[in-house]
């Protein structure tokens, strides 16, 4: 089987193929058009952890930044400079694609930035600034699932923001997600804005939630212990998709449907494999179900249109089979409540480090221009 076979299959089975990367030398030299045409890639995320990673690397923001320094402008206004920019020239690109799938892919996400993810005002203000600099329909602005971020995806939405939900770990914050999307778009309605140009997806993280729990079970170190290693991230995103089919079926979704509202599809992230004993394609061969997003590494990618394979739905009716992995685990001592506290306590910690090593790169390059 081709690579175009193997990505092919997976786009025909209802999962769209999101790029988890974007930097200036992709959109420069051609590399992120070459993957829109010839890798079924249909859509792009970002995090501060992907820009500070472009902005280390190579010279392709040199002049932009040598612009910036000319005319004094400081950190904060340098890199959301930067940052708008490289998202509007990805969302052009992409702007074919969102217009042949009317409007659900050919999507670019762009984060709030991480340090405000316990303030709701700021991540609003901030959330509807990004709508407006980028000005692009097919933008996403990126909200995370924090306690303090429900009522601003929310907000958000209200004023006609398509929002990317992200940094969801547990079932139970992503039924408070799809709540906050009900809730966005109710207001949305009462606000007379148009439900259908509003999409929204909500990022369920998959890889993190193996690496925090197969630590815990390696410390347990008993045989029932182990033998649930590796189980935990697929069984959690199978009973978020139960949890989604729910919802999505539910009158009162029903009543937004009628009205013209987009459902909010499941987006597979954090899909690279970090334990080197599973397979590389693991997160995306067994989560391959309809309507849903897989956001993945390059690494991924390439790895899946290598030797990856499609076996249908794997994801549909195996929501008993997962809540037993989950009952497994608590029986053998794993404190669930604890693991989903600290991965999302840890994944804005991640970012906030990530923005700061973002803000002393482009200082740097700031200072260096002058």
């Amino acid at each position: 089987m081709s690579t175009n076979e193997r990505l092919a299959a997976l786009s025909a089975a209802g999962v769209s193929i999101w790029l988890d990367d974007l930097s200036r030398e992709r959109l420069n030299s051609g590399n992120l058009l070459e993957l829109i045409n010839d890798w079924y890639v249909v859509g792009v995320t970002t995090n501060p952890t992907i820009f500070a990673s472009a902005l280390s690397k190579g010279e392709a923001y040199d002049p932009q930044v040598r612009e910036l320094a000319s005319r004094g402008a400081d950190v904060a206004a340098a890199i959301r400079e930067i940052t708008v920019a490289d998202v509007q020239q990805a969302c052009d690109l992409f702007s074919g694609t969102w217009e042949s799938t009317g409007g659900t892919d050919g999507r670019v996400s762009l984060e709030v930035d991480p340090t405000l993810a316990r303030d709701t005002e700021a991540t609003v203000a901030q959330a509807l600034d990004l709508w407006k600099a980028v000005d692009r329909p097919n933008l996403l602005v990126k909200i995370p699932a924090t306690q303090e971020g429900l009522p601003a995806i929310t907000r958000a939405l209200a004023e006609g923001v398509s929002v990317n939900v992200t940094l969801i770990f547990s079932v139970e914050r992503y039924e408070h997600v799809m709540g906050a999307y009900l809730d966005g778009l109710e207001q949305a309605a009462a606000n007379g804005q148009a439900l259908a140009s509003i999409q929204s997806v909500a990022s369920f993280f998959v890889s993190r939630v193996d690496t925090e729990i197969d630590k815990r079970l390696e410390a347990i170190g008993s045989d029932e212990a182990m033998a649930l290693r590796g189980k935990a991230g697929l069984a959690n995103s199978r009973l978020a998709y139960a949890a989604f089919e729910k919802v999505f079926a539910s009158d009162r979704w029903k009543a937004l449907e009628a009205k013209g509202a987009n459902p909010q599809r499941p987006l597979w992230a954090s899909t690279g494999v970090k334990n080197p004993d599973y397979p590389d394609t693991m997160y995306v061969t067994e989560l391959v179900v309809a309507n849903t997003v897989n956001t993945m590494p390059e690494a991924t990618l390439k790895a899946f249109a290598d030797h990856g394979e499609v076996h249908g739905d794997r994801v549909t009716g195996r929501a008993e089979e997962a809540q037993k992995v989950f009952d497994d685990l608590e029986a053998v001592g794993i404190d669930l409540t604890d693991v989903f506290l600290t991965l999302e306590n840890e994944g804005v910690d991640k970012f906030e480090k990530s923005w700061g090593e973002l803000q002393e790169t482009v200082q740097a390059q700031l200072d260096a221009a002058k």
